[in-house]
């Protein structure tokens, strides 16, 4: 079946967009304002694109219409990112799915999402915006740019200059994380719909001479 992205709603484009690039990982997105309110949000549009510099991208854009028709303007991360150049990214693992889920309601602008869903900032080293004390991984990040794609859709692209990794997950003398037991989650299609990464299997890479004794 094709699909003529430029012939049918927006709202359709999405939901087949997001039904098909599955799982994707989520970022639990810290930032400051001006005033110093920490705000905490969730994005699934969101990766890692280099690793010499190290490099992440947030895709920020209102969302679906259909949910929230009545939105205007950006939301308050990408406001913090543009006015203070700083974020961290907080990964979510099973035990904070719920919690991160709690800091995707929309709260009035007063309230801070960490307080009711009951996690606990730390105060971070290089940025002003805290990380999450209860996330496995936080990369705190300075903005490199900020792409914009569209009406208040923007690609903020941010330099991670240092990351947090839970003692329990990481041998520091040989810069070996323990993937396997992170267990985080990613995102799956629809609404509600996440992915668990503990079923993993291994494939190691062929080399060109591997392929030429496989096939003569």
């Amino acid at each position: 079946m094709h699909f003529d992205l430029a012939a049918i709603p927006p709202t359709e484009g999405y939901k087949l967009l997001v039904s098909t690039v599955v799982p994707r990982p989520i970022a639990l997105a810290t930032t400051v304002n001006a005033a110093g309110q920490i705000n905490a949000a969730p994005f699934s549009f969101f990766n890692a694109v280099s690793s010499n510099p190290p490099v992440v991208v947030l895709g920020i854009s209102p969302g679906d219409p259909a949910l929230n028709p009545g939105f205007e303007g950006y939301k308050d991360t990408e406001r913090n990112i543009r006015d203070t150049g700083e974020f961290v990214v907080n990964l979510v693992d099973e035990a904070l799915a719920e919690r991160m889920n709690v800091c995707a309601v929309d709260f009035p602008k007063d309230v801070e999402e960490l307080n009711e869903a009951k996690l606990t900032a730390v105060a971070s080293v290089g940025v002003k915006p805290p990380r999450i004390a209860e996330a496995p991984v936080s990369f705190e990040c300075q903005r490199i740019t900020g792409l914009s794609l569209g009406p208040r859709s923007t690609l903020e692209v941010g330099r991670v200059i240092h990351i947090h990794i839970r003692d329990d997950l990481v041998d520091p003398q040989k810069y070996y994380v323990a993937t396997e037991k992170m267990r985080l989650v990613g995102r799956m299609h629809g609404r509600g719909w996440y992915a668990r990464t503990s079923d993993l299997f291994l494939m190691d890479r062929i080399s060109l001479g591997e392929w030429k004794d496989r096939n003569g």
